[in-house]
């Protein structure tokens, strides 16, 4: 076994392999970009070294620099994780030529299934049955074009290389292909440094099933079973679950035997996924994926296995330890991915630092940052996985609901909510659900409710002034005191919900609280806040004029303007286009002078490894374009300049 593991990754998996490495008594080097100096796998790690600038480009996609680190970190072997480096053949190639293990597939096996097209066209010849559509080299746009009308729209491109939804595209109408093919190639050159797709029908109502595959050098090959990894947004998936809700033994052992037929015709080793669309009973492959999953954990709670080590162990040149009849599934498990995102301005990344987190107890928690920690938009904006597990199904959906129920998360945008509402949907209790499931319940992206009382109530606490009983001066008292006045203080609160003002008066301890004419007693004690005599547990933070209320499982966020100061004038209008989130300027689809319809899109942003288009709120003409491709640009920067078009709105002439 390897005395020192290189990990040439971050975050979340970093995390995760180095505490596998260290239960095996491996030492453990990270490596970690200027972005990364203060996170938490640097902070694991046994050792760490800089590789480079933010952008993966110059550091963790850097492969030079990671094996220069290997060298002088003494490391026998390297460990990809997932994304970056971990399906790149070449660095597989390089790793070997200095003399390291690289803790994955052969090169040859990456290259043989790396491409979408090229895995495609080997299991056709395995007899692997697969969705129809266009897997050939010619990349030329007509020839795409016209591949995509014989299809028949519906249609799906996607990237041939890489995963994880990026490069991606539905397309209704031919006349929609040009900008979808021009969008998803950009995405996949970003991602994967590959600008090549295929083409595939889009099917309506799919399930997304996979199959983990290990493999070892002596020739045996087993599969751990399935993963349901239906629940998706943006073709990522967002809830993950093994095994798959209604899979019966006859269809699990038929893909199952696939899927190890699909590692052995590419002379696998390793940890693998080989993913399946099923739709009525049938499936069809999709892709393998050459590394560790995102969702491995929940193979390995059903399994009660850990997939790191057998990673290790294989790479070393052990046997797998077990064979597949000594195999079997223990209960259900489920994954929950927490992201910084918004799910109500379609899922767009958030930015910021992680002011507050707080993790709830007796459930699995993979994740690679900590309170005070920051999301970039350098990188992918996961916060954590959340894992439970139960005897069967429905207690594994019941401890999804209440440990995401004891999440707290504060300073950024989360898909919280969206995960509980998931969690509490009757249609996923039932297991009936698809890849359309968010698109066709709405009502899981419903807004935040309007803030209840002990919500505002923590908030008019927190922004009164100190109470002070023993007071020398009366003048420092914190009550609201007036001579011949009524004594209350107003709180203003401005939110999502506009502007509230509350009346409160402290009398001791105790504040009286006003809401729509009526009073309410609130009584602070200890951590808890006690209205009308009954105990909330709220959790309050207070920064630069922002309070963040935490109470019945709902975050709320305020500012608390100062009514002294001037009114913003900086907001977007639609005469404005504004950046956002930071992020760098993909390709900009307008002129000063043109004329735009409401919804024409006018700027691509690419951010955390996805693409933003910014479109016209109005009709109108571009009077200036302030940003060009390749610009990176902070978030409330403005992009395009709008002018009314005085033509239209003065119609025809007579």
């Amino acid at each position: 076994m390897f005395s020192t593991l290189l990990i040439a990754n971050r975050g979340e998996i970093a995390c995760r392999v180095i505490a596998t490495a260290r239960r095996m008594g491996i030492r453990t080097v990270a490596v970690y970009s200027d972005a990364d100096a203060q996170s938490r796998h640097v902070a694991l790690a046994d050792a760490a070294f800089h590789i480079g600038a933010a952008p993966a480009s110059a550091s963790y996609l850097n492969g030079a620099a990671i094996l220069a680190v290997a060298r002088r970190a003494g490391a026998q072997a390297v460990h990809p994780g997932y994304g970056f480096l971990s399906e790149n053949a070449a660095f597989a190639d390089a790793c070997a030529a200095t003399g390291l293990v690289f803790v994955g597939p052969p090169p040859s096996a990456i290259r043989a299934m790396g491409g979408k097209s090229e895995a495609k066209a080997l299991m056709a010849q395995a007899g692997v049955p697969l969705v129809p559509g266009y897997h050939g080299a010619v990349q030329d746009a007509d020839v795409l074009a016209s591949e995509a009308a014989a299809i028949g729209f519906p249609v799906l491109i996607k990237a041939s290389a890489g995963g994880g939804g990026k490069g991606m595209r539905v397309v209704t109408a031919a006349a929609e292909f040009p900008a979808a093919l021009a969008a998803a190639q950009r995405e996949a050159r970003a991602s994967f440094g590959d600008d090549r797709v295929l083409i595939e029908r889009y099917l309506q109502r799919p399930r997304h099933i996979e199959i983990q595959i290990f493999a070892d050098t002596h020739g045996n090959v087993v599969h751990l079973f399935e993963r349901d990894c239906s629940i998706q947004r943006r073709h990522q998936k967002v809830l993950e679950e093994a095994p798959a809700p209604g899979m019966t033994p006859a269809l699990r052992a038929e893909m199952g035997g696939a899927a190890v037929a699909a590692a052995r015709a590419v002379g696998y080793a390793g940890a693998g996924t080989v993913e399946f669309i099923v739709e009525d009973g049938r499936f069809y492959f999709m892709e393998m994926n050459t590394r560790l999953q995102v969702e491995h954990p929940v193979t390995e709670m059903i399994t009660g296995l850990d997939l790191v080590e057998w990673q290790l162990r294989v790479a070393a040149g052990e046997a797998l330890p077990w064979r597949q009849d000594g195999l079997a599934l223990r209960g259900h498990a489920i994954e929950a991915r927490l992201y910084a995102e918004d799910p109500a301005r379609d899922f767009l990344p958030s930015i910021g630092t992680l002011t507050h987190l707080r993790a709830p107890d007796g459930v699995r928690i993979d994740t690679g940052v900590r309170a005070g920690d920051a999301i970039t938009p350098h990188y992918d904006p996961m916060i954590a996985k959340l894992i439970v597990h139960g005897a069967d199904r429905a207690e594994a959906v019941r401890r999804l609901s209440v440990a995401l129920a004891g999440y707290e998360v504060a300073g950024v945008q989360s898909n919280l909510r969206l995960l509980r509402a998931i969690a509490a949907h009757p249609d996923f209790a039932a297991g009936q659900f698809d890849t359309g499931f968010i698109a066709r319940h709405p009502d899981v992206l419903a807004a935040l409710p309007a803030p209840p009382l002990p919500a505002l109530a923590a908030a008019a606490v927190a922004l009164l002034p100190p109470y002070a009983p023993l007071a020398a001066d009366p003048w420092d008292a914190g009550d609201a005191w007036r001579m011949n006045l009524d004594g209350w203080h107003s709180v203003v609160l401005q939110g999502s919900e506009g502007r509230m003002v509350l009346r409160a008066s402290r009398e001791g301890a105790q504040v009286t609280l006003l809401r729509d004419g009526q009073p309410h007693t609130v009584i602070l004690r200890g951590a808890a806040l006690e209205v009308d005599g009954v105990l909330h547990n709220v959790t309050v933070l207070r920064e630069f004029g922002r309070i963040t209320v935490i109470a019945d499982g709902e975050t709320y966020v305020w500012d608390s303007p100062d009514p002294l100061a001037p009114p913003d004038t900086a907001a977007a209008g639609a005469d404005r286009v504004l950046s956002p989130i930071p992020g760098r300027i993909a390709a900009v689809l307008v002129s000063a002078g043109d004329a735009v319809a409401r919804g024409q899109a006018l700027v691509v942003l690419e951010a955390m490894k996805m693409e933003l288009t910014l479109s016209a709120a109005v009709p109108g003409i571009v009077a200036a374009v302030r940003c060009a491709v390749g610009d990176m640009v902070d978030e409330g920067r403005e992009l395009v300049e709008m002018a009314a078009d005085t033509a239209a709105e003065q119609g025809p002439a007579a």
